[in-house]
């Protein structure tokens, strides 16, 4: 793999190419094959990239910086390829969306910005644990509507509903997840409003541009 990091202005740049059209609405659950030009990522992968001279570090807010109080494979921050912000954990929404994750952040402020992602060899797959609260971040299946499939940081344990495979597209460098509990790619809800807009949901049955794609951050810390 070849270095993955670009300058965040590129990043803005590029973020417009290749967008779903607007208002996408779900897509029906079930297995999908890998689209071509991705490749799955593993734990050591993801090691190698974090570890890199070159690393690509996240733009944190004058005088802050993330807790390393959970427990970390390797800590990173997502930001969304479709608007150029970071995911945070809404540790502070009300019930049912309690966790939610959104790409709301226009750089990491702390740990509501800062994820571990741990490897587990016998699944192939990674955890998200969010550093805000210190849960693993959840596809919300049984949820219907707008809000089905959504992500939340609410679990204390592992199981089907917290793995996901992580693809990396080296042409793009850009990331993309993938749930084992549906199987769909996870998009972000640009065009959604009020309190989920941004939202991320497990929705996708392709990558089909920047709602699914995603940059890696390497925390550094």
């Amino acid at each position: 793999m070849t270095s993955v990091f670009l300058s965040l202005s590129a990043i803005v740049a590029a973020s417009a190419l290749a967008a779903s059209p607007a208002g996408a609405a779900p897509r029906a659950d079930g297995p999908v094959a890998v689209p071509s030009g991705w490749t799955a990522v593993d734990g050591a992968e993801l090691a190698r990239i974090a570890e890199g001279t070159d690393t690509r570090q996240a733009p944190f807010a004058a005088g802050e910086g993330v807790s390393t109080a959970a427990a970390e494979t390797e800590l990173v921050a997502l930001q969304s390829a479709r608007n150029a912000q970071f995911v945070a954990t809404e540790v502070n929404y009300a019930a049912p969306n309690t966790g939610a994750l959104r790409a709301r952040s226009l750089e990491v402020g702390g740990s509501w910005e800062g994820f571990a992602f741990e490897w587990d060899d016998t699944s192939a797959t990674f955890a998200m644990k969010s550093l805000a609260n210190n849960r693993y971040v959840a596809v919300e299946k049984n949820y219907t509507g707008s809000a089905q499939n959504v992500l939340r940081a609410r679990s204390t344990s592992v199981g089907g509903w917290e793995r996901f495979v992580l693809y990396y597209n080296e042409v793009l460098d850009r990331y993309a997840l993938q749930s084992t509990l549906n199987g769909l790619f996870v998009a972000m809800e640009n065009s959604y409003t009020g309190s989920l807009q941004y939202a991320l949901r497990a929705r996708s049955t392709d990558i089909t541009g920047a709602w699914e794609e995603f940059v890696i951050y390497d925390l550094g810390v």
